[in-house]
């Protein structure tokens, strides 16, 4: 068995897109409850953009390799395995990192089989987002059916996922915002969500409130930070939750921003990450992943969004993709 591999590095360990290349790097070896898979197919995430320019905290336990969801095939096991798993199976997963490679070794507590009903290229645009869809949604956001949501980045991977599941979970209403009138045409359109506000042209706080007479969403999910923090706390409804996923919109406040909707509205603002949890809490959110989610994927209930796949040779075109913020759903590349 060969000890090389070929993986996609970044040329002096951080830098713009013409760093990423493909080279030999040693191949993993799995140890204790790790596999390790051959990949079809992996994701891209914007934190691959955030970690190839050297600004994403990479956790310790992480290769240097980008990448965190994958497909594939088994290949070996550590010394002790999760039971259900065999030499020869077809899975998909999350990991810490390592996925823009030919291997990797990775928690079998962090696998799931792959359904025939799903492509390789599918499933690697399942783990990362909608576990984070999962977290944001029921751990931190407490949603519960009657309750009414808001998603920002309406278009994005995770919230593609979030607008489907409180959909299918029945939310009072589920409203997005996008920075395109193309991309709040399909929230509403494809994914079903009640309304959908494009960010460039309209106030959509003021929005929110004329399409909740007045009473606000009883969750938001956030990924922007800053720029839309004040606004966030004029649209959330009283006794709200706010879950922060990110601050494209910058991490520090403006002059002026105004507080009192805390203590006013008994908000509740919390923010999240997945990559930096346990194995144990990320392997409590693939079990729900596979109870909650897998069956509707496996019927077509639920939908993975693919906007490109593209082959591996052609990574730095899928950064390029993703930085232009023009994309609906996963970009996927395919492993030759």
């Amino acid at each position: 068995m060969p000890e090389t591999m070929r993986a996609v590095e970044i040329e002096g360990g951080a830098g713009p897109i013409e760093a990423l290349h493909i080279t030999e790097i040693p191949k993993p070896v799995p140890k204790d409850s790790q596999a390790l898979v051959k990949i079809k197919a992996f994701g891209l995430n914007r934190m691959d953009l955030l970690q190839r320019e050297g600004h994403y905290p990479v956790p310790s336990q992480a290769p240097k390799t980008m990448g965190v969801e994958f497909s594939g095939v088994i290949e070996a096991f550590g010394c002790a395995p999760e039971r259900g798993f065999k030499v020869g199976d077809e899975v998909f997963g999350l990991a810490y990192g390592g996925a823009y490679a030919e291997y990797i070794a990775v928690s079998t507590h962090m696998l799931v089989h792959k359904p025939k009903e799903l492509s390789w290229e599918q499933c690697a645009g399942i783990p990362e987002t909608w576990i984070t869809a999962i977290q944001a949604l029921y751990l931190v956001g407490l949603f519960k059916p009657g309750k009414s949501i808001l998603w920002h980045a309406g278009a994005s991977s995770v919230s593609i996922a979030g607008i489907q599941m409180s959909v299918a979970d029945g939310a009072s209403a589920v409203y997005a915002t996008a920075r395109q009138d193309a991309k709040c045409e399909f929230v509403m359109k494809e994914l079903g969500a009640t309304k959908a506000f494009n960010t460039s042209t309209q106030d959509w706080a003021t929005e929110v409130q004329k399409a909740t007479d007045n009473k606000g969403v009883d969750i938001i999910i956030d990924f922007v930070g800053a720029d839309y923090f004040q606004a966030n706390l004029d649209a959330i409804a009283r006794d709200g939750i706010i879950v922060n996923l990110g601050w494209l919109g910058g991490s520090k406040l403006p002059a002026g921003v105004d507080i009192g909707g805390f203590v006013r509205k008994r908000i509740r603002y919390e923010g999240s990450s997945l990559r930096s949890r346990s194995e144990d809490y990320q392997g409590n959110l693939r079990n729900q992943l596979v109870e909650h989610a897998l069956p509707k994927f496996i019927d077509g209930s639920f939908k993975v969004v693919i906007e490109k796949v593209l082959s591996w040779k052609d990574i730095q075109e899928a950064h390029r993709l993703m930085e232009q913020n023009k994309t609906k759903g996963k970009l996927i590349c395919t492993i030759d």
